[in-house]
């Protein structure tokens, strides 16, 4: 058993997914007092979100973790106003939350291109600072990463996750009869035959009081804050998780789940949410399976089953309740068409989300006779008021055109 452990961990123990960063602007350049130069600011430090960068690539890239922009140059006869100095970009995975060692926020990192200044350059010197250059800004910040998804799996270990995920999609994750396999975050492709792809992200599984950080804990569930939609599974026989602990039922497992979930973030219970209810090879899974749709129709009544203090505030619906076998590959592409639907379903809401807000936008400058078109600030504006009203990316040309009148359209 050691032996299996410490293989476990040379395979599992790469994944890199918090890394701190000490990282200071660069120092102005020394302005020059008799002929009044001013020299160069200093570099800045950026975070970068960039393709197929992970944290762990960072570590062992830049060992000493030590990022530093360039010094300004100096004023000089030939150069009365010093270079500035040149950035330095620090290279990070999509899906980074960005934070000082205090905790607070410097932004998020969701997209590839995005990026985030983390350490100002010092100012040249000048007439301002007799001609005296500062220093650029020091500090430690964390690269703190929550994988983006459109699925998360949510379930106790044990479940099935991981196996639900390999008979889904191309993932390879660690499968084993024991709890615990999964010890880092996979992410499994989903391709359906109209070539859409969903990404699904296996996640570790939680235990009772994860939301006080035991077990994987907030390594876990920070995970879950970025996925689009859950996907609970469940073992529709219920789970032991050691001798010593207590028996859960499906039923408990589900609310059991909800609750951490709700004392981690409440917000995430909100979330969408399929249920899966695994292992229906077993013997009596049929049974079983109907007293769970039984229980999860009148969840107030069953509300006893439940620990003291871990009744859910409020109950999660779930779209689907799709009962598979991920062993033998039973109602694995009806799961399929489910998670398709439930995430088109969203997709067509935000759809016409953007739609209403488009008309009412529009509808709002049919009121208004005195609308400006200021091109290069991107922006339609209201007469001398300097407050944005709309931006150009949501209009096109002749609608511009149409809005503004021609004598008032400049862009």
């Amino acid at each position: 058993m050691v032996h299996l452990s410490r293989i476990c961990f040379r395979k599992y123990g790469n994944f890199v997914d918090n890394l701190r960063l000490y990282v200071r602007g660069g120092s102005g350049g020394m302005g020059l007092p008799r002929l009044g130069g001013q020299g160069g600011n200093g570099g800045n430090v950026w975070v970068v979100a960039t393709k197929n960068m992970t944290l762990k690539k960072i570590k062992d890239t830049y060992p000493q973790k030590r990022f530093v922009g360039e010094s300004g140059a100096n004023s000089s006869v030939r150069a009365l106003k010093g270079e500035k100095g040149k950035n330095t970009e620090i290279s990070a995975p999509v899906g980074i939350t960005v934070t000082t060692d205090e905790g607070r926020i410097l932004g998020d990192l969701n997209a590839e291109g995005d990026r985030v200044m983390v350490a100002k350059g010092g100012c040249g010197g000048s007439f301002y600072s007799a001609f005296e250059p500062s220093k650029g800004q020091a500090r430690h910040i964390r690269l703190d990463l929550k994988l983006i998804a459109d699925m998360g799996l949510v379930g106790f270990p044990n479940a099935g996750k991981s196996s639900l995920l390999t008979a889904l999609s191309n993932a390879t994750p660690q499968i084993a009869s024991y709890a615990f396999t999964t010890l880092r975050p996979e992410i499994g492709k989903v391709m359906y035959k109209d070539y859409k792809q969903i990404s699904i992200a296996d996640l570790p599984g939680l235990i009772e009081g994860a939301h006080i950080n035991k077990g994987m804990g907030h390594k876990f569930l920070k995970h879950v804050e970025r996925t689009k939609q859950l996907l609970f599974v469940v073992d529709v026989c219920g789970f032991q998780l050691a001798s010593k602990t207590p028996f859960r039922s499906a039923f408990q497992a589900v609310q059991l789940l909800t609750k951490e979930l709700e004392l981690y973030k409440e917000e995430l219970v909100s979330k969408p949410a399929l249920l899966v209810v695994n292992k229906m090879d077993l013997p009596g899974a049929e049974a079983k399976l109907e007293e769970l749709k039984e229980q999860l129709n009148n969840p107030d009544e069953f509300s006893d089953l439940l620990p003291e203090g871990m009744i859910p505030t409020s109950f999660m619906t779930f779209r689907h309740v799709v009962p598979v076998s991920a062993t033998t590959g039973f109602g694995i592409d009806h799961l399929k068409s489910c998670i398709q639907e439930s995430l088109d379903e969203d997709a067509a809401m935000a759809t016409m989300a953007m739609h209403q807000e488009r008309l009412q936008a529009l509808r709002f400058l049919e009121q208004i006779p005195n609308v400006i078109w200021q091109d290069g600030a991107g922006w339609l504006r209201l007469g001398g008021w300097c407050s944005p009203v709309i931006h150009s990316s949501l209009w096109p040309d002749r609608q511009r055109q149409l809005i503004c009148g021609a004598d008032n359209f400049t862009g």
